[in-house]
Protein backbone atom coordinates (compact mmCIF):
# COMPACT_ATOMS: atom_id res chain seq x y z
CA UNK A 1 0.00 0.00 0.00
CA UNK A 2 1.04 3.44 -0.21
CA UNK A 3 1.69 5.33 2.66
CA UNK A 4 -1.49 7.39 2.73
CA UNK A 5 -3.13 4.51 2.29
CA UNK A 6 -1.45 3.15 5.13
CA UNK A 7 -2.65 6.29 7.20
CA UNK A 8 -6.38 6.10 6.46
CA UNK A 9 -5.79 2.43 7.51
CA UNK A 10 -4.09 3.42 10.63
CA UNK A 11 -6.43 6.24 11.41
CA UNK A 12 -9.69 3.51 10.94
CA UNK A 13 -8.37 1.63 13.68
CA UNK A 14 -7.46 4.20 16.00
CA UNK A 15 -10.96 6.03 15.31
CA UNK A 16 -12.92 3.03 16.62
CA UNK A 17 -11.10 2.60 19.61
CA UNK A 18 -11.59 6.16 20.62
CA UNK A 19 -15.27 5.79 20.00
CA UNK A 20 -15.01 2.27 22.04
CA UNK A 21 -13.53 4.96 24.71
CA UNK A 22 -16.28 7.61 24.53
CA UNK A 23 -18.76 4.82 25.36
CA UNK A 24 -16.99 3.74 28.56
CA UNK A 25 -17.49 7.64 29.58
CA UNK A 26 -21.00 7.63 28.58
CA UNK A 27 -21.65 4.56 30.39
CA UNK A 28 -19.72 5.92 33.31
CA UNK A 29 -22.22 9.00 33.06
CA UNK A 30 -25.37 6.98 33.23
CA UNK A 31 -25.62 3.23 34.31
CA UNK A 32 -22.38 2.58 35.65
CA UNK A 33 -22.90 1.59 39.03
CA UNK A 34 -21.29 3.63 41.70
CA UNK A 35 -18.54 1.14 43.31
CA UNK A 36 -16.97 0.36 39.50
CA UNK A 37 -15.43 4.01 39.58
CA UNK A 38 -11.96 2.85 40.47
CA UNK A 39 -12.01 -0.39 38.19
CA UNK A 40 -13.27 2.21 35.21
CA UNK A 41 -10.41 4.42 35.55
CA UNK A 42 -7.62 1.34 34.97
CA UNK A 43 -10.15 0.74 32.31
CA UNK A 44 -9.85 3.83 30.60
CA UNK A 45 -6.03 4.64 31.67
CA UNK A 46 -5.38 0.86 29.76
CA UNK A 47 -7.37 1.61 26.66
CA UNK A 48 -6.17 5.41 26.76
CA UNK A 49 -2.69 3.98 26.85
CA UNK A 50 -3.30 1.68 23.89
CA UNK A 51 -4.75 4.78 22.34
CA UNK A 52 -1.18 6.60 22.63
CA UNK A 53 0.39 4.17 21.41
CA UNK A 54 -1.22 4.24 18.21
CA UNK A 55 -1.13 7.72 17.65
CA UNK A 56 2.31 8.09 18.05
CA UNK A 57 3.50 5.13 16.74
CA UNK A 58 6.84 6.02 14.56
CA UNK A 59 5.73 4.45 11.32
CA UNK A 60 3.05 7.14 11.16
CA UNK A 61 5.67 9.44 11.32
CA UNK A 62 7.15 7.86 8.32
CA UNK A 63 3.93 7.26 6.28
CA UNK A 64 3.29 11.16 6.75
CA UNK A 65 6.34 12.33 5.81
CA UNK A 66 6.33 10.41 2.46
CA UNK A 67 2.17 10.40 2.10
CA UNK A 68 1.06 12.15 -1.09
CA UNK A 69 -2.92 12.94 -0.90
CA UNK A 70 -4.73 11.95 -3.77
CA UNK A 71 -7.30 14.67 -3.62
CA UNK A 72 -9.23 17.55 -1.26
CA UNK A 73 -10.33 15.18 1.53
CA UNK A 74 -7.30 13.11 0.88
CA UNK A 75 -5.47 16.58 2.20
CA UNK A 76 -7.77 17.10 5.32
CA UNK A 77 -6.95 13.78 6.13
CA UNK A 78 -2.95 14.11 6.85
CA UNK A 79 -3.89 17.75 7.89
CA UNK A 80 -5.64 15.93 10.65
CA UNK A 81 -3.38 12.99 11.11
CA UNK A 82 -0.35 15.55 11.28
CA UNK A 83 -1.77 17.63 13.97
CA UNK A 84 -2.39 14.56 16.06
CA UNK A 85 0.77 13.38 15.43
CA UNK A 86 2.42 16.07 16.22
CA UNK A 87 0.31 16.91 19.29
CA UNK A 88 0.92 13.53 21.08
CA UNK A 89 4.35 12.75 20.15
CA UNK A 90 4.92 15.46 22.73
CA UNK A 91 3.40 14.21 25.77
CA UNK A 92 4.47 11.12 27.28
CA UNK A 93 2.55 7.84 27.04
CA UNK A 94 2.35 7.99 30.98
CA UNK A 95 1.52 10.85 31.53
CA UNK A 96 -1.56 10.50 28.68
CA UNK A 97 -2.52 7.14 30.94
CA UNK A 98 -2.28 8.85 34.20
CA UNK A 99 -4.36 12.05 33.22
CA UNK A 100 -7.05 9.11 31.61
CA UNK A 101 -7.07 7.27 35.33
CA UNK A 102 -7.09 10.34 37.31
CA UNK A 103 -10.21 12.80 35.38
CA UNK A 104 -12.13 9.26 35.32
CA UNK A 105 -11.62 9.10 39.19
CA UNK A 106 -12.31 13.08 39.42
CA UNK A 107 -15.42 12.91 38.26
CA UNK A 108 -17.21 10.77 40.58
CA UNK A 109 -15.34 12.56 43.12
CA UNK A 110 -16.52 16.22 42.12
CA UNK A 111 -20.23 14.49 42.03
CA UNK A 112 -19.91 13.62 45.28
CA UNK A 113 -18.35 17.33 46.46
CA UNK A 114 -21.17 18.85 44.47
CA UNK A 115 -24.37 16.75 46.42
CA UNK A 116 -22.39 17.59 49.82
CA UNK A 117 -21.77 21.37 48.63
CA UNK A 118 -18.24 20.49 49.97
CA UNK A 119 -15.33 21.83 48.29
CA UNK A 120 -12.60 21.03 50.63
CA UNK A 121 -13.43 17.19 49.40
CA UNK A 122 -13.09 17.98 45.56
CA UNK A 123 -9.65 20.73 46.09
CA UNK A 124 -6.81 17.96 46.43
CA UNK A 125 -8.54 16.13 43.46
CA UNK A 126 -8.75 19.14 41.39
CA UNK A 127 -4.75 20.25 42.36
CA UNK A 128 -3.88 16.86 40.85
CA UNK A 129 -6.01 17.51 37.44
CA UNK A 130 -4.87 20.80 37.00
CA UNK A 131 -1.12 19.73 37.92
CA UNK A 132 -1.25 17.07 35.11
CA UNK A 133 -2.98 19.65 32.84
CA UNK A 134 -0.17 22.37 33.50
CA UNK A 135 2.29 19.12 32.72
CA UNK A 136 1.19 18.36 29.43
CA UNK A 137 0.83 21.76 28.52
CA UNK A 138 3.85 22.59 28.97
CA UNK A 139 4.48 19.42 26.38
CA UNK A 140 2.95 20.83 24.16
CA UNK A 141 3.62 24.87 24.01
CA UNK A 142 7.02 24.49 23.56
CA UNK A 143 7.36 27.45 25.24
CA UNK A 144 4.62 29.33 24.14
CA UNK A 145 1.08 30.05 26.19
CA UNK A 146 0.35 26.92 28.41
CA UNK A 147 -3.48 28.05 27.42
CA UNK A 148 -3.24 28.23 24.36
CA UNK A 149 -2.06 25.00 23.95
CA UNK A 150 -4.52 23.27 25.69
CA UNK A 151 -7.62 25.76 23.67
CA UNK A 152 -5.94 23.81 20.44
CA UNK A 153 -7.48 20.63 21.27
CA UNK A 154 -10.99 22.35 21.08
CA UNK A 155 -10.98 25.01 18.82
CA UNK A 156 -8.05 24.52 16.77
CA UNK A 157 -6.41 27.79 15.26
CA UNK A 158 -7.95 29.90 18.06
CA UNK A 159 -5.90 32.16 20.84
CA UNK A 160 -6.73 33.39 23.98
CA UNK A 161 -5.65 36.61 23.34
CA UNK A 162 -8.04 36.34 20.24
CA UNK A 163 -10.78 35.01 22.76
CA UNK A 164 -10.36 37.92 25.64
CA UNK A 165 -10.74 40.59 22.74
CA UNK A 166 -13.86 39.27 21.51
CA UNK A 167 -15.38 38.82 25.20
CA UNK A 168 -13.69 42.44 25.90
CA UNK A 169 -15.89 43.88 22.79
CA UNK A 170 -19.27 41.67 23.79
CA UNK A 171 -19.41 41.95 27.13
CA UNK A 172 -20.53 45.77 27.11
CA UNK A 173 -23.54 45.32 25.39
CA UNK A 174 -24.52 42.13 27.01
CA UNK A 175 -24.50 43.87 30.28
CA UNK A 176 -26.29 46.75 29.32
CA UNK A 177 -29.02 44.83 27.57
CA UNK A 178 -29.27 43.10 30.73
CA UNK A 179 -29.98 45.59 33.06
CA UNK A 180 -32.57 47.05 30.77
CA UNK A 181 -34.09 43.38 30.57
CA UNK A 182 -34.74 42.94 34.38
CA UNK A 183 -35.31 46.13 35.17
CA UNK A 184 -38.38 46.82 32.18
CA UNK A 185 -41.99 47.14 33.54
CA UNK A 186 -42.69 44.41 31.64
CA UNK A 187 -41.90 41.11 32.90
CA UNK A 188 -42.61 37.77 31.67
CA UNK A 189 -44.07 35.05 34.64
CA UNK A 190 -43.00 31.80 34.60
CA UNK A 191 -45.29 28.52 34.14
CA UNK A 192 -47.47 26.79 36.85
CA UNK A 193 -48.65 23.37 36.92
CA UNK A 194 -47.49 19.75 37.39
CA UNK A 195 -44.95 18.53 34.87
CA UNK A 196 -44.44 14.95 35.62
CA UNK A 197 -41.26 12.99 34.89
CA UNK A 198 -42.80 10.31 32.08
CA UNK A 199 -44.34 13.12 30.39
CA UNK A 200 -41.34 15.33 30.13
CA UNK A 201 -39.29 12.33 28.41
CA UNK A 202 -42.54 11.30 26.49
CA UNK A 203 -42.26 15.26 25.02
CA UNK A 204 -38.32 15.04 25.23
CA UNK A 205 -38.51 12.15 22.51
CA UNK A 206 -40.92 13.73 20.02
CA UNK A 207 -38.91 16.99 20.06
CA UNK A 208 -35.78 15.07 19.65
CA UNK A 209 -37.11 13.13 16.52
CA UNK A 210 -38.79 16.67 15.71
CA UNK A 211 -35.66 18.20 15.06
CA UNK A 212 -34.13 15.11 13.27
CA UNK A 213 -32.36 13.33 15.65
CA UNK A 214 -32.51 9.08 14.38
CA UNK A 215 -32.84 7.05 17.23
CA UNK A 216 -31.82 3.85 15.25
CA UNK A 217 -28.68 5.35 15.54
CA UNK A 218 -28.77 6.85 18.99
CA UNK A 219 -30.96 7.10 22.54
CA UNK A 220 -32.18 9.13 24.68
CA UNK A 221 -31.04 8.59 28.53
CA UNK A 222 -30.50 10.29 32.05
CA UNK A 223 -27.50 12.09 33.45
CA UNK A 224 -26.85 14.70 36.41
CA UNK A 225 -25.34 16.58 33.43
CA UNK A 226 -27.12 16.50 30.02
CA UNK A 227 -24.42 15.81 27.14
CA UNK A 228 -23.92 13.66 23.60
CA UNK A 229 -21.55 11.19 22.99
CA UNK A 230 -20.64 9.29 20.25
CA UNK A 231 -19.90 9.79 16.33
CA UNK A 232 -21.48 7.87 12.90
CA UNK A 233 -23.83 4.83 13.36
CA UNK A 234 -24.08 5.39 17.23
CA UNK A 235 -24.11 8.70 18.63
CA UNK A 236 -26.35 9.05 22.21
CA UNK A 237 -28.05 11.91 24.19
CA UNK A 238 -29.12 12.48 27.81
CA UNK A 239 -30.90 14.85 29.42
CA UNK A 240 -31.90 15.47 33.45
CA UNK A 241 -35.62 15.99 34.84
CA UNK A 242 -36.65 18.90 37.19
CA UNK A 243 -40.50 18.30 37.56
CA UNK A 244 -40.71 21.58 38.52
CA UNK A 245 -39.06 23.29 35.43
CA UNK A 246 -39.95 21.17 32.24
CA UNK A 247 -37.78 23.42 30.17
CA UNK A 248 -34.37 22.27 31.90
CA UNK A 249 -35.02 19.04 30.59
CA UNK A 250 -36.85 19.53 27.27
CA UNK A 251 -34.18 22.35 26.29
CA UNK A 252 -31.39 20.15 27.29
CA UNK A 253 -32.60 17.64 25.11
CA UNK A 254 -33.39 20.01 21.99
CA UNK A 255 -29.39 21.22 22.57
CA UNK A 256 -27.97 17.81 22.93
CA UNK A 257 -29.88 17.00 19.38
CA UNK A 258 -27.89 20.05 17.87
CA UNK A 259 -24.92 18.32 18.54
CA UNK A 260 -25.80 14.69 17.93
CA UNK A 261 -27.48 15.51 14.54
CA UNK A 262 -24.22 16.89 13.45
CA UNK A 263 -22.25 14.01 14.36
CA UNK A 264 -25.73 11.74 12.72
CA UNK A 265 -24.80 14.17 9.57
CA UNK A 266 -21.31 13.77 8.65
CA UNK A 267 -20.91 12.27 5.37
CA UNK A 268 -20.84 8.56 5.62
CA UNK A 269 -17.70 8.70 3.24
CA UNK A 270 -15.37 9.85 6.16
CA UNK A 271 -16.35 6.98 8.42
CA UNK A 272 -13.75 5.53 10.37
CA UNK A 273 -11.28 8.85 9.51
CA UNK A 274 -10.19 11.74 11.13
CA UNK A 275 -12.62 13.87 9.26
CA UNK A 276 -15.45 11.56 10.76
CA UNK A 277 -16.51 14.08 13.95
CA UNK A 278 -17.30 17.65 14.34
CA UNK A 279 -14.22 19.54 13.08
CA UNK A 280 -14.16 21.78 16.40
CA UNK A 281 -16.03 22.19 19.52
CA UNK A 282 -17.12 26.08 18.99
CA UNK A 283 -18.73 24.58 15.20
CA UNK A 284 -20.50 21.79 17.44
CA UNK A 285 -21.54 24.12 19.78
CA UNK A 286 -23.32 26.48 17.22
CA UNK A 287 -24.76 23.42 16.19
CA UNK A 288 -26.40 22.70 19.75
CA UNK A 289 -27.42 26.54 20.29
CA UNK A 290 -28.90 27.24 16.96
CA UNK A 291 -31.56 24.41 17.60
CA UNK A 292 -31.89 25.23 21.58
CA UNK A 293 -32.33 29.00 20.67
CA UNK A 294 -32.62 30.89 17.32
CA UNK A 295 -34.96 27.85 16.45
CA UNK A 296 -36.24 26.28 19.81
CA UNK A 297 -36.60 29.57 21.74
CA UNK A 298 -38.38 31.18 18.36
CA UNK A 299 -41.94 32.90 18.92
CA UNK A 300 -42.58 30.93 15.65
CA UNK A 301 -41.74 27.63 17.32
CA UNK A 302 -42.62 27.87 20.75
CA UNK A 303 -46.32 28.39 19.18
CA UNK A 304 -46.22 24.77 18.52
CA UNK A 305 -44.62 24.13 21.41
CA UNK A 306 -47.22 25.62 23.59
CA UNK A 307 -50.28 23.53 21.89
CA UNK A 308 -47.34 20.25 22.63
CA UNK A 309 -47.23 21.56 26.36
CA UNK A 310 -50.92 21.57 27.19
CA UNK A 311 -51.69 18.22 25.27
CA UNK A 312 -49.00 16.50 27.45
CA UNK A 313 -49.35 18.62 31.20
CA UNK A 314 -53.08 20.46 30.59
CA UNK A 315 -53.42 23.96 31.97
CA UNK A 316 -49.38 25.78 32.34
CA UNK A 317 -50.05 29.04 33.62
CA UNK A 318 -50.16 30.99 30.33
CA UNK A 319 -53.08 32.30 29.00
CA UNK A 320 -51.73 32.23 25.13
CA UNK A 321 -48.97 31.66 22.97
CA UNK A 322 -47.39 35.03 23.26
CA UNK A 323 -47.21 34.34 27.34
CA UNK A 324 -45.53 31.26 26.64
CA UNK A 325 -42.65 32.33 24.56
CA UNK A 326 -42.69 34.98 27.27
CA UNK A 327 -41.83 32.16 29.67
CA UNK A 328 -39.39 30.22 27.29
CA UNK A 329 -37.25 33.33 27.04
CA UNK A 330 -38.00 34.59 30.55
CA UNK A 331 -34.80 36.81 32.03
CA UNK A 332 -33.88 36.21 35.54
CA UNK A 333 -31.41 36.29 38.23
CA UNK A 334 -29.73 33.05 38.74
CA UNK A 335 -26.66 30.72 39.76
CA UNK A 336 -26.85 27.89 37.07
CA UNK A 337 -24.78 28.55 33.81
CA UNK A 338 -26.93 25.64 32.25
CA UNK A 339 -30.16 26.89 33.02
CA UNK A 340 -29.10 30.49 31.47
CA UNK A 341 -31.16 32.92 29.55
CA UNK A 342 -29.70 34.09 26.43
CA UNK A 343 -28.32 37.61 27.69
CA UNK A 344 -26.89 36.34 30.15
CA UNK A 345 -25.63 32.46 28.87
CA UNK A 346 -22.07 34.19 27.97
CA UNK A 347 -21.29 36.37 30.92
CA UNK A 348 -21.13 32.98 32.48
CA UNK A 349 -18.78 31.85 29.65
CA UNK A 350 -16.58 34.90 30.42
CA UNK A 351 -16.23 34.14 34.21
CA UNK A 352 -15.11 30.92 33.39
CA UNK A 353 -12.59 31.77 31.14
CA UNK A 354 -10.78 33.83 33.05
CA UNK A 355 -10.51 31.96 36.02
CA UNK A 356 -9.44 29.01 34.16
CA UNK A 357 -7.12 30.82 32.05
CA UNK A 358 -5.44 32.29 36.01
CA UNK A 359 -5.61 28.72 37.40
CA UNK A 360 -3.73 27.27 34.21
CA UNK A 361 -0.71 29.92 34.32
CA UNK A 362 -0.34 29.88 38.07
CA UNK A 363 -1.93 33.26 39.23
CA UNK A 364 -5.00 31.80 40.70
CA UNK A 365 -4.54 28.63 43.15
CA UNK A 366 -7.18 25.92 43.71
CA UNK A 367 -7.42 26.79 47.08
CA UNK A 368 -8.41 30.48 46.25
CA UNK A 369 -11.10 29.36 43.40
CA UNK A 370 -13.90 29.25 45.57
CA UNK A 371 -13.40 32.89 46.68
CA UNK A 372 -12.24 33.99 43.62
CA UNK A 373 -15.31 32.83 41.67
CA UNK A 374 -17.82 33.81 44.33
CA UNK A 375 -16.15 37.51 44.37
CA UNK A 376 -16.41 37.68 40.20
CA UNK A 377 -19.89 36.00 40.05
CA UNK A 378 -21.29 39.48 42.71
CA UNK A 379 -19.27 41.49 40.58
CA UNK A 380 -20.77 40.42 37.30
CA UNK A 381 -24.37 39.03 38.33
CA UNK A 382 -25.40 41.40 41.28
CA UNK A 383 -25.88 38.38 43.20
CA UNK A 384 -24.05 36.79 46.09
CA UNK A 385 -23.56 32.91 45.44
CA UNK A 386 -24.92 30.83 48.27
CA UNK A 387 -23.62 27.35 48.43
CA UNK A 388 -20.75 25.82 45.99
CA UNK A 389 -23.06 22.97 44.11
CA UNK A 390 -24.16 26.84 42.75
CA UNK A 391 -20.69 28.28 42.77
CA UNK A 392 -17.41 26.29 41.59
CA UNK A 393 -18.82 23.08 42.00
CA UNK A 394 -21.78 23.22 39.29
CA UNK A 395 -20.13 22.19 36.42
CA UNK A 396 -18.45 19.10 35.71
CA UNK A 397 -15.68 20.29 32.85
CA UNK A 398 -12.70 21.02 35.39
CA UNK A 399 -12.81 17.36 37.29
CA UNK A 400 -12.51 16.03 33.98
CA UNK A 401 -9.54 18.15 32.77
CA UNK A 402 -11.15 20.10 30.13
CA UNK A 403 -9.81 23.43 30.86
CA UNK A 404 -9.81 25.29 27.43
CA UNK A 405 -13.01 24.05 26.58
CA UNK A 406 -15.42 26.72 27.95
CA UNK A 407 -14.89 29.45 25.43
CA UNK A 408 -16.03 27.39 22.79
CA UNK A 409 -19.53 27.66 24.49
CA UNK A 410 -19.79 31.26 23.97
CA UNK A 411 -17.80 31.40 20.55
CA UNK A 412 -20.06 28.58 19.29
CA UNK A 413 -23.37 31.34 19.90
CA UNK A 414 -21.39 33.84 17.85
CA UNK A 415 -21.13 31.41 14.95
CA UNK A 416 -25.14 30.13 15.95
CA UNK A 417 -26.02 33.97 15.53
CA UNK A 418 -23.61 34.15 12.12
CA UNK A 419 -25.33 30.75 10.63
CA UNK A 420 -29.08 31.75 11.54
CA UNK A 421 -28.38 35.35 9.82
CA UNK A 422 -27.51 33.30 6.66
CA UNK A 423 -30.53 30.59 7.01
CA UNK A 424 -32.79 33.53 7.47
CA UNK A 425 -31.18 35.15 4.43
CA UNK A 426 -31.71 31.39 2.31
CA UNK A 427 -35.08 30.53 3.88
CA UNK A 428 -37.26 33.45 4.10
CA UNK A 429 -40.87 31.52 5.28
CA UNK A 430 -38.47 29.44 8.02
CA UNK A 431 -41.28 31.04 10.81
CA UNK A 432 -44.27 29.60 8.71
CA UNK A 433 -42.46 25.94 8.58
CA UNK A 434 -41.34 26.46 12.86
CA UNK A 435 -44.97 27.74 13.68
CA UNK A 436 -46.16 24.44 11.99
CA UNK A 437 -43.32 22.58 14.20
CA UNK A 438 -41.58 21.70 10.84
CA UNK A 439 -37.88 21.86 11.03
CA UNK A 440 -37.10 19.81 8.29
CA UNK A 441 -36.14 23.01 6.19
CA UNK A 442 -34.21 24.79 8.59
CA UNK A 443 -32.11 21.79 9.95
CA UNK A 444 -31.62 20.61 5.99
CA UNK A 445 -29.94 23.81 5.35
CA UNK A 446 -27.78 23.13 8.58
CA UNK A 447 -26.96 20.11 7.55
CA UNK A 448 -25.76 21.07 4.50
CA UNK A 449 -23.89 23.99 4.94
CA UNK A 450 -21.95 22.75 7.82
CA UNK A 451 -22.61 19.07 9.47
CA UNK A 452 -22.16 17.23 6.02
CA UNK A 453 -18.53 18.20 5.94
CA UNK A 454 -17.63 16.89 9.19
CA UNK A 455 -13.46 17.85 9.35
CA UNK A 456 -12.79 18.83 6.43
CA UNK A 457 -12.23 22.78 6.49
CA UNK A 458 -10.79 24.16 9.44
CA UNK A 459 -13.36 25.56 12.32
CA UNK A 460 -13.50 29.52 11.05
CA UNK A 461 -13.48 28.39 7.03
CA UNK A 462 -16.75 25.92 7.75
CA UNK A 463 -19.11 28.56 9.28
CA UNK A 464 -17.53 31.31 6.31
CA UNK A 465 -18.64 28.67 3.65
CA UNK A 466 -22.19 28.29 5.02
CA UNK A 467 -22.41 32.15 5.58
CA UNK A 468 -21.32 33.25 2.68
CA UNK A 469 -19.03 35.97 5.10
CA UNK A 470 -16.18 35.65 8.05
CA UNK A 471 -18.31 35.23 11.06
CA UNK A 472 -18.04 37.73 14.14
CA UNK A 473 -19.94 38.65 17.03
CA UNK A 474 -22.02 41.43 15.66
CA UNK A 475 -24.84 39.14 14.32
CA UNK A 476 -25.29 37.51 17.71
CA UNK A 477 -25.23 40.88 19.69
CA UNK A 478 -27.85 42.35 17.25
CA UNK A 479 -30.09 39.24 17.80
CA UNK A 480 -30.30 39.07 20.95
CA UNK A 481 -30.79 43.04 21.60
CA UNK A 482 -33.82 43.01 19.19
CA UNK A 483 -35.22 39.91 20.43
CA UNK A 484 -35.13 40.78 24.05
CA UNK A 485 -35.71 44.37 23.41
CA UNK A 486 -39.50 43.46 21.75
CA UNK A 487 -40.14 40.60 24.36
CA UNK A 488 -39.39 43.46 27.23
CA UNK A 489 -40.75 46.24 25.38
CA UNK A 490 -37.16 48.39 26.32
Amino acid sequence: MTAFQNIVEHEHGTWALAQVMGRLGWDQETTMPRGAAVQRSEEMAALETVLHARRTDPRLGDWLTQAEAPDATGKAILRHAKRSFERNTRVPAKLAAELARVTSVAQGIWAEARARDDVPHFLPTLNQVIALRREEASALADGGSLYDALLADYEPGMTGHEIGAMFDRMRPRLVALREKVLGADRQPAMLTGSFGHDGQMRLSRRLAETFGYDFTRGRLDLAVHPFSSGSGSDVRITTRVSEDDPFNCLYSTIHEVGHACYEQGIDQAYAFSPLANGVSMGVHESQSRIYENQLGRSRAFTGWLFDRMREEFGDLGAKNAEQFYGAVNRVSAGYIRTESDEVQYNLHIMLRFDLERALISGDLQPGDLEAAWNDRFLSDFGVAVDRPSNGMLQDVHWSVGLFGYFPTYALGNVYAGCLMKALRRDLPKVDDDLAAGNLTAATGWLRNGVQRHGGLMEPRDTIAQACGFEPDEEPLLAYLEAKFSDLYAV
